[in-house]
């Protein structure tokens, strides 16, 4: 495995803020009779809502929408773009997502941003995104710091501008944003904005890894790997790699499939590695496509069999997350 700078990687996308639990009346932006006895969401779009709240039918959380309820309207916001049905489109969410962000509630501010960002429904305007993200900024809304951070990176909508990315990430991020904290350790990897530290980089990819993040798992693993800025430690790198590639990324299947293969923190399983070659390769990540030749020709047929059905399975259990930059396995 041959030491390659830039194999880390960095969330580049601006998110829409899928608002899934009742709010909470001290989380700024939830105000002016967001928080309501009788307030519901959406079943589609509230999967995760647990106990605290009820999922309701359309129309009835219409009829809160229309009264002015701007959890609901973020909801129909949702749904709407997301065309989770014949009645819902993306002009609509435009409507029901700048009710709520005029009343101030943040994750329509930040919705509304995103749909400005993207022309979705709407002419591509930046101008109001970034303005819109600011008035959810200055609510200390950690997806709008987010965004804001990916914006002033990319020079999207604005002059690039890696200080002001790592202001917004290192805001996020201390909130808890877990793709900002990837970020943020990748800018203080690169040394984007502000001196490279390494020890800072891999303490922010181990927040977010620990918090789930599949770039922050991939990104910590492969500082293990290398070595840098950290002992190296081949048993680290093979465990927070698995777990990025249990959630479909295929870097990660590509680089543990290599470890399985040379017998690096663990002991050698060409089947395995098999297997998570030709599932990153049927996700259209070809890069293992070398080393997945050469183990065709190590494996019985019936190891082939059991190597493509555990490949299919993988396949199933995530939707794959391809990133196909520079990569050295």
């Amino acid at each position: 495995m041959e030491k390659t700078a830039g194999v880390r990687r960095i969330a580049e996308r601006i998110l829409l803020w899928v608002a899934i639990t009742l709010p909470n009346p001290s989380v700024p932006g939830q105000t002016l009779g967001s928080v309501s006895n009788s307030q519901c969401s959406l079943a589609v779009v509230s999967r995760f809502i647990g106990n605290r709240g009820k999922p309701c039918d359309t129309a009835t959380v219409l009829r809160f929408a229309q009264e002015g309820q701007v959890y609901e309207q973020n909801q129909l916001g949702i749904a709407s773009i997301l065309a989770l049905g014949p009645d819902y489109n993306v002009r609509d969410a435009v409507r029901w997502f700048e009710k709520a962000a005029l009343n101030g509630y943040a994750p329509a501010q930040v919705n509304l941003a995103v749909i400005y960002a993207n022309g979705w429904g709407t002419s591509q305007n930046y101008g109001a995104a970034l303005r819109w993200l600011k008035a959810a900024s200055d609510q200390h809304y950690a997806r709008a710091d987010y965004n804001l951070g990916i914006l002033y990176m990319q020079g999207t909508g604005v002059r690039r501008d890696y200080t002001e990315a790592l202001h917004y990430f290192q805001r996020a991020a201390e909130a808890g944003d877990s793709s900002a904290q990837t970020n943020l350790g990748y800018l203080y990897d690169q040394g984007l904005g502000v001196a490279p530290n390494s020890s800072t980089a891999i303490s922010w990819y181990k927040k977010a890894a620990e918090s789930g993040n599949i770039l922050g798992e991939y990104n910590l693993a492969d500082t293990y790997l290398r070595g840098e800025g950290v002992a190296q430690n081949y048993a680290e790198a093979l465990r927070w790699f698995q777990k990025s590639a249990e959630q479909g990324h295929t870097g990660a299947r590509i680089k543990l499939a290599y470890m399985y293969a040379q017998g690096r923190g663990t002991k050698p399983d060409l089947e395995y590695a098999y297997s998570l070659l030709t599932a990153a390769s049927d996700a259209g990540d070809k890069r293992g496509d070398e080393l997945l030749s050469s183990l065709e020709h190590s494996l019985s047929s019936a190891q082939l069999t059991a190597a493509k059905a555990r490949a299919r399975s993988l396949e199933a259990a995530h939707t794959s997350f391809t990133d196909t930059r520079n990569l050295a396995p």
